[in-house]
């Protein structure tokens, strides 16, 4: 499996302008920009939906809100399983190409 040094610094410490994320730009690191799409994207459900707080998301998604608060300033790198309850939660795609049916749990 590979990460190495790449997951040592945060999503965000590859922007150029780092206080802007999620709209900030992103130089040398594609994976950094995918987990920023996915944070623009968690950031804009969340504002649809102004009655659905970080804890409320939470509960449904069985994600932690520190988690989902660490994914949304861009100072964690969410793994596949966070991706998936979220979007099984919002019933949207995160992940930029997916399918949010794909993360349906029975």
């Amino acid at each position: 499996m590979t990460g190495g040094r790449a997951r040592t610094a945060p999503p965000r410490n590859y922007a150029v302008d780092p206080e802007k994320w999620p709209d900030a730009r992103i130089v040398g690191e594609p994976a950094a920009a995918v987990v920023q799409t996915i944070a623009r994207r968690l950031a804009a459900a969340l504002g649809d939906r102004p009655e659905l707080s970080l804890r409320a998301l939470a509960a449904q998604s069985d994600v932690g809100r520190q988690t989902i608060g660490d994914l949304l300033a861009g100072a964690g790198w969410p793994d596949v399983l966070t991706v998936c309850r979220l979007e099984h939660a919002l019933g949207l795609a995160l992940w930029p190409g997916s399918d949010a049916t794909q993360c349906v749990h029975d």
